[in-house]
């Protein structure tokens, strides 16, 4: 997953607080959010979980899924990782493993 564009989300919870990211390393930028190396958002409202990622082919493509997304309703958002992530399980472990 290194050098993979991906636009991710990840929550606090299931239903919880939401954030919407981008990155070219999606390993190390979950893992940066869950140990709390992500100053800001993800760290102050503790939203550590890894529920939905899409890969994309560039960077281009990916900043802008990522922008759409971010004025994207809540309802959609939640849509989406219930398409994908019924559960709400946190993906992490499947994509290190």
């Amino acid at each position: 997953m290194k050098n993979q564009p991906t636009v991710y989300i990840m929550a606090s919870k299931r239903n919880g607080t939401l954030y919407v990211g981008v990155t070219s390393d999606l390993i190390k930028r979950v893992w940066e959010h869950k140990n709390g190396l992500a100053e800001g958002f993800t760290k102050r409202y503790k939203v550590h979980h890894l529920v939905w990622y899409e890969l994309h082919e560039t960077m281009e493509s990916a900043i802008q899924r990522e922008r759409q997304m971010k004025e994207w309703k809540r309802k959609w958002k939640l849509g989406l990782i219930e398409k994908m992530n019924p559960t709400w399980k946190d993906l992490y472990d499947d994509i290190v493993g």
